[in-house]
């Protein structure tokens, strides 16, 4: 993968529609995501963060509305190539297999063209980079919660190796079980993507974590865009109040200088 300057359009959707029963969890829905950004989805519960996911990724289908990537329609990829420069880490990841961490995450080269050593070279690396090689001949099922996640991203970045300038990286509340170091190694590997070209994508609930490593953020609401930019301008306190039901304040980080929200209730 190499950065881009001009950050061309990675993943576009029109008109998305879904409904379940009698509610609405995208209404007439439309987005465009960049390649070289990270753009955070954010919203409370039931905001239609993670539906947004599923129907950008191809998991489920909405009853109207287009999804391409790359100006390709979702559905005009192959599935062997669209694996190879899509990769998905959803919130739960059922594997019951008494696979050994690096077997689980060497599955991410099933799509990929490599020899044996090649396949080595990567897991090695990536497992590396998201501090799970002291786990690589530990069996899966005895990992706690964050490792598995852990080792999932790890499996998730290795899909990905041949991805070279059309990469498309989603993750669905990734920190969720993790401890505070590993948030943030997580999102800074997530951001080390995106300088390199891919578009990610990052459902969190955290909206301190969002603001420090988020290009771009987008607030949902029953299914609509409720505010939707930088972090300076999309973390306004009418409207965290107002799609999140809890007064609060927002501040420049005293280091970094990135917002920050304090509640203020």
């Amino acid at each position: 993968m190499t950065a881009t300057c001009s950050r061309p359009t990675a993943i576009t959707a029109r008109n998305l529609q879904l409904k379940l029963a009698d509610k609405v969890l995208l209404d007439n829905f439309s987005i465009d995501i960049k390649a070289g950004e990270v753009t955070a989805l954010l919203g409370p519960n039931g905001a239609g963060k993670s539906t947004l996911l599923k129907i950008l990724c191809g998991e489920i289908a909405p009853e109207s509305g287009d999804v391409a990537f790359f100006n390709r329609d979702i559905n005009d990829w192959p599935r062997a190539e669209l694996a190879r420069h899509l990769g998905i880490l959803p919130q739960h990841s059922s594997l019951s297999f008494a696979f050994t961490c690096k077997e689980v995450v060497e599955l991410g080269t099933m799509p990929l063209c490599l020899s044996r050593q090649e396949i080595e070279q990567i897991t090695t690396q990536t497992m590396h980079n998201t501090d799970v090689t002291h786990l690589a001949q530990r069996l899966y099922p005895t990992l706690s919660g964050g490792e598995k996640q852990r080792i999932h991203f790890a499996r998730v970045l290795t899909q990905l190796n041949q991805a070279h300038d059309k990469c498309i990286l989603m993750l669905d509340e990734p920190t969720s079980a993790l401890d505070l170091a590993h948030q943030h190694k997580t999102l800074q590997t997530a951001q080390t993507m995106a300088i390199q070209g891919a578009a990610v994508i990052v459902v969190l609930h955290d909206l301190n974590l969002a603001a420090q490593y988020a290009q771009r953020m987008v607030i949902l609401q029953h299914g609509k865009i409720q505010a939707d930019g930088p972090p300076w301008q999309a973390l306004n306190p009418t409207v965290i109040n107002t799609v999140y039901g809890w007064q609060v304040s927002v501040h420049p980080h005293p280091i970094h200088g990135y917002p920050y929200v304090l509640s203020s209730s």
